[in-house]
């Protein structure tokens, strides 16, 4: 009997428990089914305006000069005074350095006498010349005497009136005189020669001289344009060899920028000098604006571009050669082309127009950079009409059908 309560007493327990739960949950209140709205998102969007623009292409260049003088010393010498320092800006004829003097006056004078000599020299030749010319005739006039003399004598001998000593004193004066305007001939026919001979030694002596003025010139060093000073190579009191290099500078006006034009580029930049454009580009250093132009292109490529060589057309006083300069290159104009922001774009082709509070994707030819008061890129599409809301709103997780609205 106590064992079939033992039993009885759990069962009941359950039993009540089970129909408290089935009358609680026949009397509680229905509640509705939760209901699920689709997620909006914000985005911003611009309206697309398809028109014809000028894309960019952001170039770095290494500012250099074809045109750097080196300036060297015309001569040994000493170091007298070095005027200017690395970075000084100097104008034309502007004393750089200047070189002992006394290192080239010696050499200077004696090469000036050596000229004033041969001048003088030559003088004396056209005075002995016409000299000669004068004598020639009395002595071309006392051989003839002197022949008549002989023909005297021997019409004498032949009537037996004259000595044959008479006779042979008076061939003996004209044998003497035949050789003396013989040797006036030849010194006459020489005239020529020895005249040539002292004008080939003063050339060459006023070459000596020239060489030597000019050596005398340069050991005070000039500008010869206005420029600036890249490096000082001496300083006063060092001892220099010839062709030493003292100090080195460039002109500004000579100053341009090289720069890697990519391979894909390279072709369309080609083409567009070829027919005569003018490419021009821009940047800004040190609160001032700079304007280059491409001069000319490199001989030689490589695959991944060829160099450009672009002329400084403005702002070349804000360079130095060795810098290295960010810059916009203009390239030939697009047609049909929209500027976006680079965070509108997806995988480099492909941006997101709002239609009907969805985004739609759709593919887009790059153009390339377009600056126009910040960093942009320009992209075509057939798809892309103008009064097209482009978003703009770079979302992670963007996709065709994607509901958005417009920020107002």
């Amino acid at each position: 009997m106590i064992k079939a309560r033992k039993i009885a007493l759990p069962i009941a327990v359950l039993a009540i428990g089970v129909g408290t739960f089935a009358y609680l949950k026949s009397t509680a209140r229905e509640q509705p089914a939760a209901e699920i709205k689709e997620r909006v998102w914000r985005v911003e969007v611009k309206e697309a305006a398809p028109r014809t623009l000028t894309p960019t292409l952001t170039l770095y260049g290494q500012v250099e000069t074809p045109k750097r003088l080196k300036a060297a010393a015309p001569a040994a010498s000493i170091v007298d005074d070095v005027v200017v320092k690395e970075g000084d800006r100097v104008t034309k004829h502007q004393l750089l350095v200047r070189l002992d003097e006394r290192d080239f006056l010696p050499r200077l004078n004696q090469t000036r006498a050596e000229v004033a000599e041969l001048r003088a020299l030559i003088a004396s030749e056209d005075n002995r010349y016409r000299s000669d010319q004068k004598a020639l005739r009395h002595e071309e006039e006392l051989l003839a005497l002197a022949r008549a003399e002989v023909e005297r004598n021997k019409a004498l001998q032949k009537r037996k009136l004259g000595a044959e000593s008479a006779l042979d004193r008076a061939r003996q004066d004209a044998a003497r005189q035949a050789l003396t305007v013989t040797s006036r001939r030849y010194s006459i026919d020489d005239h020529r020669a020895r005249q040539e001979q002292l004008q080939s030694r003063l050339k060459r002596a006023e070459a000596q001289m020239q060489e030597a003025e000019l050596a005398y010139e340069r050991s005070s060093l000039r500008a010869p344009y206005d420029g600036i000073v890249a490096s000082v190579a001496v300083t006063a009191g060092d001892r220099v060899k010839q062709s030493d290099i003292l100090l080195e500078m460039y002109s500004l006006d000579d100053l341009e920028v090289r720069a890697r034009i990519p391979a894909p580029y390279q072709e369309e930049l080609l083409r567009a000098q070829g027919e005569g454009r003018r490419l021009t580009g821009g940047a800004e250093r040190g609160g001032g604006e700079i304007k280059l132009r491409l001069d000319r292109v490199s001989g030689q490529a490589s695959p991944s571009g060829v160099d450009g060589l672009f002329r400084i057309d403005q702002g070349a006083a804000l360079l130095r050669t060795g810098q290295v300069l960010r810059f916009q290159l203009l390239r030939p104009p697009q047609h049909n082309a929209v500027p976006v922001p680079y965070q509108a774009v997806y995988g480099g082709n492909r941006i997101y127009k709002l239609v009907e509070g969805r985004m739609e994707g759709i593919k887009v030819e790059p153009l390339g950079g377009y600056f126009d008061g910040e960093e942009k890129l320009l992209v075509r599409s057939e798809e892309l009409r103008s009064g097209d809301l482009i978003v703009i709103t770079h979302l992670p997780n963007a996709i065709s059908g994607l509901r958005a609205e417009a920020l107002p």
